[in-house]
């Protein structure tokens, strides 16, 4: 039996998993496992600037393709601790990410030892697993139990937390002979899935409801299959959006109080039937649950079965792994189709697409400073159906998603539930990693910018070409707005007259100089009519030079995004609707007037 260290036989069963990169910070209680890291070979690495920016990174990197699991790596002490915002971001959104720590010696983890803290009890609540190994000989085990879990059920994290003399003891271990547990995952049956289609074809005006399940689930090609067999409109959520592409006739549009379109609540307020398939109802889409609830049945499937009913009880629950279970409802509908006993839907579907000609917002704006609707439009007009967009909380993230164009699935790339100022930078490199051969472009206000600049330095050492654009108002612009209702304006304001770049005015930072500083370029504009220009200099530099470019607009000050406060049928539109074509040049269907 091969002998080795029991950090060389993590690192052997990190590649026997699938692992192929990681990122992190090295450390002294982690240098063991560094070291085999090194003495294996067979796994890239990136050296983050922040070890919650290497969370983030590897959040980015698993949301990226099917399959992959994003490493990240720390020492004992703070470097868990930083760690913790990733995993509740991961955990929140179902995403598979793994977190090493580094650990004091098993003698002295309770005697106060330098950087000793228990790290796997304060993991616990935001992972599947958190274990600190006390035994070599688990080491295997535990590693290989962590994989297992992570791909099972609901897809989450997991923490491994090893001591310094754990990693250096050596054991028996044959990575030859090592294989992966299955994973996993429950299915419907074929009878709750007949079941679940009578509902739907008893239904005059029916929706899917489509989740991040399904784009975790690998499954969204089944997804649109099903809704063409049907004719059945969807909505995808903001975990979902790009299962079945923006200009798809059967795309209704998105639902909620946030990121939604006009035409989305419009359509859903009219259904009578939801069909939610790997979706949470989370609040920001439901809003109050009696407007959202009123008048319609609802079933609900979901690979967690203690989802089921957390929010409110549907008519009828299926706990099931989404492609399982769109597997089934595509052979249903097949069979279905075949014997002529679906409906025509197409009246339906039509109505939708009316209403999306119909209710748009404006995004077209000469303004001078500009008004951040323009940003997006110009976004549209720049970067193609290809393009990945990475983005987490603020004003700029729900306005981008309320008039930016999604057309494949894990091109929208959002950190839904946690929302973590700083996320962007980070989780964008780590999407720049797993698909270098991909436009990547972030979009972030100025104040998730600035929580985490520090790693666009590590997109300038390990070259990982970006476009980044920064949406600048000086403001936490979501904030102010939410404050609207106590009538405040308190400590939201980031301006302030920076004595080295007085030509900035009262917008402070000078994110270009911090940016070039860093090794990236960056480009700032102030007139919207230059922004195609700069979106164009910056594919360049980005393709010439390698490194993130910051494309930097100067807003207005203050701008209202459309927005409720509580009930999707009272969203407020704070600015112009569009009333004429030329009010959204951009929009997926020509307005109509």
């Amino acid at each position: 039996m091969p002998r080795m260290t029991a950090a060389r036989a993590a690192v052997e069963i990190l590649k026997r998993e699938g692992v192929r990169h990681a990122f992190g910070v090295p450390g002294a209680a982690i240098n063991p496992f560094y070291a085999a890291l090194k003495g294996a070979g067979g796994i890239d690495h990136t050296l983050a600037r922040h070890v919650e920016g290497a969370s983030h990174m590897a959040e980015g990197y698993t949301r990226t393709h099917p399959g992959n699991i994003g490493v990240c790596i720390g020492t004992s002490g703070p470097a868990g601790t930083d760690m913790i915002t990733g995993l509740y971001s991961a955990t929140g959104d179902s995403i598979p990410i793994l977190c090493i720590t580094g650990q004091a010696p098993t003698a002295v983890i309770q005697k106060e030892d330098f950087q000793a803290v228990d790290i796997a009890s304060i993991a616990k609540p935001v992972t599947k697993a958190a274990t600190t190994v006390m035994e070599a000989a688990q080491v295997p085990g535990v590693f290989q139990q962590a994989f297992h879990l992570m791909r099972s059920g609901r897809p989450g994290p997991a923490l491994i937390d090893l001591p310094i003399d754990v990693q250096l003891t050596e054991i028996d271990f044959d990575p030859e002979t090592y294989e992966p547990l299955p994973a996993f995952k429950p299915a419907a049956t074929r009878p709750q899935i007949e079941k679940a289609i009578r509902f739907l074809l008893e239904s005059e005006r029916p929706l899917i409801v489509a989740g991040g399940g399904i784009i975790n689930a690998d499954a969204s090609e089944l997804l649109v299959e099903f809704a063409e067999l049907t004719g059945t409109p969807v909505v995808p959520t903001l975990m979902g959006w790009g299962i079945l592409a923006d200009d798809h006739e059967l795309n209704a549009g998105m639902v909620g109080l946030q990121t939604s379109h006009r035409y989305g609540n419009a359509t859903f307020l009219e259904s009578d039937f939801v069909l939610g398939i790997g979706n949470r109802w989370a609040n920001r889409h439901t809003g109050k649950l009696d407007v959202y609830t009123r008048g319609r049945r609802f079933v609900h499937v979901d690979i967690e079965p203690t989802q089921i009913g957390k929010i409110f009880a549907p008519d009828y629950g299926i706990a099931s792994d989404a492609k399982a279970a769109l597997e089934l409802f595509v052979e249903v509908a097949r069979e279905l189709k075949a014997a002529g006993k679906l409906p025509d839907r197409s009246d339906w579907a039509a109505s939708t697409q009316e209403r999306k000609a119909q209710l748009q917002r404006r995004t077209h704006f000469d303004a001078i400073p500009m008004k951040p609707q323009r940003v997006y439009e110009e976004m549209n007009k720049a970067f193609g159906p290809e393009t990945r967009y990475v983005t987490t909380i603020g004003l700029s993230q729900i306005a981008g998603a309320q008039m930016l164009h999604v057309y494949r699935p894990r091109h929208w790339i959002n950190c839904g539930q946690a929302g973590p100022l700083g996320w962007t930078i980070p989780a964008a490199l780590g999407v720049a990693t797993a698909a270098p051969e991909a436009p990547v472009v972030a979009l972030s206000g100025d104040y998730d910018f600035q929580f985490m600049l520090e790693e666009l330095a590590v997109g300038a050492q390990h070259q990982i070409p970006y476009i980044h654009v920064l949406v600048n108002n000086a403001y936490l612009g979501l904030i102010r707005q939410a404050q609207r209702n106590l009538d405040i304006n308190f400590q939201v304001n980031l301006e302030f007259e920076n004595i080295n770049s007085p030509e900035l005015g009262v917008y402070g930072v000078d994110h270009v100089k911090v940016a070039e500083g860093l090794g990236c370029k960056a480009i700032r504009v102030t007139d919207p009519s230059q922004l195609g220009a700069a979106f164009e200099e910056a594919k360049k530099l980005a393709a010439e030079h390698r490194v993130p470019v910051v494309v930097e607009a100067i807003l207005e000050r203050i701008t209202n995004i459309s927005m409720g406060a509580a009930e999707i049928d009272k969203v407020s539109e704070w600015e112009e609707i569009a009333t004429e074509p030329g009010h959204a040049p951009t929009a997926i269907k020509p307005l109509k007037v």
